[in-house]
């Protein structure tokens, strides 16, 4: 597998509507304020977070399982930031809606500006075939309260293309995730 560079992102991008809306260079200014940077990087595409929040509480002692999680277990947020209580996660997802190639493979990895701050950006590849918006989760590992923003860059997609089409796409297997729109809680 090879990773693709801002000409192929571009193409695959403006020809194939892989992701949308799409921003061909690197924004870092909204009018006179900067920003954490979002658009096409050198071997990459930074997306942004949009203003829906799922806030983790623990207000009704619930536990977690992936099998069965518990709605209740979230606070639904609409802001232009949100607050991450200590030691805590927040769900998001993408402005970003994207639609992935049957010969590549995407791999998320948070930006630096929030990874100096204890904030880990989490997100499974995107598969071969997969479309959606990406439910993005945060980490707060830090004994503070910690801010993200929306509109904002928040993580870098990298892109990996191979020589040859998978086998057995995400989509061939009907996947519970695909087409998700929204912030997209665990399925079973």
């Amino acid at each position: 597998m090879t990773i693709k560079a801002d000409k192929w992102i571009r193409r695959m991008a403006e020809n194939e509507g892989m992701i949308e809306p799409f921003e061909p260079g690197q924004v870092r200014y909204n009018g006179d304020h900067r920003i954490v940077s979002y658009g096409t990087s050198s071997y990459g595409y930074d997306v942004r977070c949009s203003d829906e929040f799922k806030i983790f509480t623990n207000i009704n002692s619930a536990i977690v399982d992936p099998k069965a999680f518990d709605e209740n277990s979230f606070v639904d947020v609409k802001s232009d930031v949100c607050i991450i209580p200590p030691n805590s996660f927040a769900l998001a997802r993408t402005i970003e809606y994207f639609r992935i190639p049957r010969n590549v493979l995407t791999v998320c990895l948070g930006k630096s500006t929030y990874a100096r701050c204890g904030i880990i950006v989490n997100v499974t590849p995107l598969e071969p075939e997969w479309e959606g918006h990406v439910t993005l989760e945060f980490s707060n590992t830090t004994p503070l309260p910690a801010k993200i923003y929306a509109n904002e860059g928040v993580a870098q997609m990298l892109f990996y293309e191979s020589d040859e089409v998978c086998e057995t796409s995400y989509k061939d297997r009907g996947g519970k995730y695909q087409g998700q729109r929204g912030v997209t809680l665990p399925k079973t």
